[in-house]
This record gives structure tokens, sequence and C-alpha cells, in this order.
């Protein structure tokens, strides 16, 4: 009984003090830009988000479980709110759990499909994290969704999550029939991890004869390289939440199965030689992005001399199928049009900028919705009372708008 309560004293310090070690830790290292709407909130946020983080690594740690186990072990926990206007059914494609989203309003003709891929970096994010965005979704545009829970790391890595996705898209555009979709208005959809996994899919299927064209594409500030983690964006947000530097390179190494002692070396740009540099140069160039986002401070960095080391392990970041920005000209011409959603304040904001004027150069159609006090994972505070954020339903009408335009 006293070591029950020994312990139990034990433990209830220990919270506090890593509590209070997230909270001075906050203080310390986040910038938050003088841009950002409503800065208290996205504190307390950030707080929140690295308090589990930091439990997540304890446990890793003590080897009880890894970090994102640990936190999807919470997101199971989540209760559902459900859509009186959404029926929403959960079903398997073989082995993918998926979530069916659909409007209960009768409709006399077909209804436009959006298969949705969540995010997370392959780390955190499920089915249920998306619930509130795909109700929504499905409700206000009127569309069919189909959310696909793929698997994750670290018991999955590249390029299951995309094969998962791929998987499930088809299985998807060969059923239309059932879910009265109509073939000529399926669009895919995605927010950062999720948007990548978008853009990689429109490439990978495009031209599969036996499957319906998918009309359109729509990425939220997705990942859409692994290459170059110098860009003005990357620089100047590498401190902002909810996406800092060292989370995203928890997410990529993992994802990729890179040793985590190459960092430095990738943030040297020494990690790829000097001719791929100057191959991509074209696409990935700081002159491709638009002055006005520069202005917030940007050095450029040159390459380092080549790590020999670094690249054979890194250089599975040259696959389209995790870097889908660096797809040839001719696949780029060929792909549908593109809704772009970017934030001013995201780690991530130039790979959408690149991303949108490749597929314009291409003669792609692009419409861009960029969110001017916008950080990464604003959008997933849609529903979520006191830490929703205005723009996350600037962004839903921005969605839902391009939608009932196709």
């Amino acid at each position: 009984m006293a070591a029950s309560l020994l312990f139990g004293v034990f433990f209830c310090v220990f919270s506090v003090g890593v509590g209070l070690w997230v909270i001075c830790n906050h203080f310390v290292t986040a910038h938050i830009p003088a841009g950002v709407s409503q800065p208290l909130k996205l504190r307390v946020l950030d707080c929140l988000f690295q308090l589990l983080f930091t439990w997540g690594m304890i446990f890793e740690k003590l080897r009880i479980c890894s970090m994102p186990t640990f936190i999807r072990f919470l997101h199971d926990l989540m209760p559902l709110k459900e859509d009186p206007d959404v029926m929403v059914t959960d079903l398997r494609f073989g082995t993918i759990p998926v979530k069916l989203y659909q409007p209960k309003a009768s409709s006399c003709t077909l209804r436009p499909g959006i298969v949705f891929y969540h995010g997370g970096g392959g780390i955190i994010g499920s089915l249920k994290t998306h619930h509130k965005i795909c109700c929504r979704l499905s409700k206000e545009s009127g569309s069919v969704v189909l959310s696909v829970g793929y698997r994750m790391v670290p018991q999955h890595k590249s390029p299951t999550l995309v094969k998962d996705c791929i998987a499930a898209t088809i299985h998807f555009l060969k059923s239309l029939d059932k879910y009265s979709v109509d073939p000529a208005r399926v669009v895919v959809a995605g927010e950062s991890a999720g948007g990548g996994i978008a853009a990689i899919i429109c490439q990978q299927i495009m031209d599969h004869p036996d499957l319906p064209k998918i009309r359109a594409q729509i990425l939220i500030y997705a990942v859409l390289q692994l290459m170059d983690f110098q860009l003005p964006s990357s620089q100047q947000n590498k401190n902002v939440p909810l996406l800092r530097e060292d989370f995203i390179f928890y997410c990529c190494l993992n994802y990729l199965d890179i040793n985590s002692s190459w960092r430095s070396t990738i943030l040297k740009r020494a990690h790829l030689p000097a001719k791929v540099w100057e191959k991509y140069e074209k696409w990935l160039g700081p002159e491709n992005i638009p002055e006005r986002f520069k202005k917030r401070g940007y050095r450029q960095v040159s390459p380092a001399p080549l790590n020999e080391a670094a690249y054979l392990e890194t250089n599975v970041v040259l696959d389209v199928m995790n870097s889908p920005l660096i797809a040839e000209d001719e696949v780029m011409s060929q792909l549908p049009e593109a809704c772009i959603v970017s934030c001013e304040y995201d780690f991530l904001r130039d790979d959408s900028l690149l991303y949108k004027k490749r597929l314009e150069d291409s003669g792609v159609s692009v419409t861009w919705y960029h969110v001017e006090d916008g950080f990464h994972g604003v959008f997933n505070t849609l529903d979520m009372g006191y830490f929703q954020f205005p723009s996350s339903t600037k962004i839903l009408n921005a969605i839902v708008d391009f939608l009932k335009k196709l």
C-alpha cells in the first residue's frame, strides 16, 4: 500500500514536471509570428501537442511503446460526433479500413466523389482525427467522401502508406456505381502528408485505361518533396507550430527508414550529388518562388561536398513516390486540374508554391488559395470548439466552392 502511494505521488510530481518543462520549452523555442491571428490559442494548442509528443517519447525511451503508437492509442479514444445530415459507414477494402460519408439528402443525379487521405506524416492522424473534416466536406459539397485508413510508421515504412492508398482508390473507382458516384467527377484530396499522397496517386494511376479519370486534385499544405529543407519557408517557419523542423525530420526519417544521424548532413544539402541539385534546380531553385515570400528572411544554402554514405541511404528521396514535385514534364502535363491551399506560416509553404508553378508551366489549371495568417495544421481545427481558427472555415469554403464549379 505504501509503495503504491509512493508511486502515485512520484507519478503526479513527474507529470507536473513534464508539463512545466513543455510550457517552458514552448516559450523558449516556439516562434509565433505577428501575423497569426489568435496567438494565445496557438500557444495553448502547441503546448498540448508538445505534451502528447513528449509523453510519447518518454514511453518510447522506456520501451513501453513507440511515440506514434501512444498518440494513435489516444486517437482511438476520441468520441465521434454524428452529423444528422451525413450517413457514415465503416468498411474494409480488403485489409484497408475506410470510412464512407454520404449525404442523407436525396439526389436525382449521381454525386461527386472525393477520396480523402489524412495527414500526420505517416506518424499520427487517423480516420477519427479527420472525421469532422470529411463530414463537413460531404455535407457542404454534396459529395460522397471516402476516407482511407492506411497503415503507418513505425510498423510500416515507405512505400506501404502510398500503396494502401492506391489500392483503396482503385477499389473505389471500380465500385462507383455501388455508391452512386459520377465517374466524371471523382476528386482526390488530402492535407499535409495526405496531400502528397493525393499528388502521387494522380501521377501513378493516370494511365490506367480501365479506370475513370481523376477529375481534380485538392492539395492542402501538402508534402511534395523530401529533398530540400532549406527553402525560404523552411528557414522562416522552422520553429512555428504546429509543424516544427524537429517534428518534420522525425516524420520523414522514420517514414523513409533513414537514420536520424543524417539530419545535419541533409540540412547542409550534402546528401545528394552536385549533378542531382543541378538537374532539379530548374524546379526547386529559389527563383521559382515569388520574391514576396522571401521578405521575412532567406539565406540561400549552397550544397556542401557530397557525403557518399549519406547519399546511399537517402537517395530514396529522389523517387517520385516520395517527391512527386520532381516528376518529369510529360507526367505533369497530363495531370488533372488542381486546387492548392498554402499557409504563410507553414514549413511546407514553398512545396505548394513550387508545385503550383510546375503545374501551371505544364499547362494545368490551378486554383490557388493562400491563407495569409495560416499555419500548418490549421484546417484540422475545424469544428474543434475553442481551438478552431477562422481560417479553417475559410479553407473549407474555398474547397467547397472549387468542388461545386467542377
